[in-house]
């Protein structure tokens, strides 16, 4: 269950995938907090650079990799605004990061762009349960999902 002073951080993700879509990205945000609420690091989208693996939960794990002790990165959550895609919940397990709290779902999000008439991606849309089993996760938020869902309206042309 997502707690009230864990919304902020939520909110922040969504702010960092408008962020993203300003841009001209894919809206997606993600902010890595530590175990005592301290903000880390957050990014957003950057894969209209051409080089697709540029999502901001793999930037965070790579982020946490290199600066954090696999104590700290444990005790870590990723705050994210879309629930992490196979290539990203595999960086976080393997890193040893925390708990992962998602705005949207792969499914919802896979809904939608079918919804939008959006081909399908290259990799199968799986929850992170089936990549990472041991890796705690909670989403999505129903009081934000809308939110993402516009901007991924916007950036689809809907």
């Amino acid at each position: 269950m997502v707690k009230d002073d864990e919304l902020p951080h939520l909110r922040r993700c969504v702010e960092l995938a408008a962020e993203a879509l300003r841009a001209g990205d894919e809206p997606f945000g993600s902010v890595l907090v530590g175990g005592d609420g301290t903000v880390l690091a957050e990014d957003h989208n950057r894969v209209a650079s051409g080089d697709r693996t540029r999502h901001p939960e793999f930037e965070l794990a790579r982020w946490s990799a290199a600066r954090l002790s696999p104590e700290e990165r444990a005790a870590a959550t990723v705050y994210t605004s879309g629930e992490h895609c196979p290539m990203c919940a595999a960086a976080h397990a393997w890193v040893g990061l925390g708990r992962i709290v998602y705005v949207a779902s792969s499914a919802q999000l896979a809904e939608w762009l079918n919804e939008l008439g959006v081909p399908a991606p290259p990799v199968r849309t799986l929850p992170v349960q089936e990549i990472a089993p041991g890796v705690t996760v909670e989403g999505p938020v129903p009081g934000l999902v809308e939110e993402v869902r516009g901007l991924h309206r916007r950036f689809y042309g809907a």
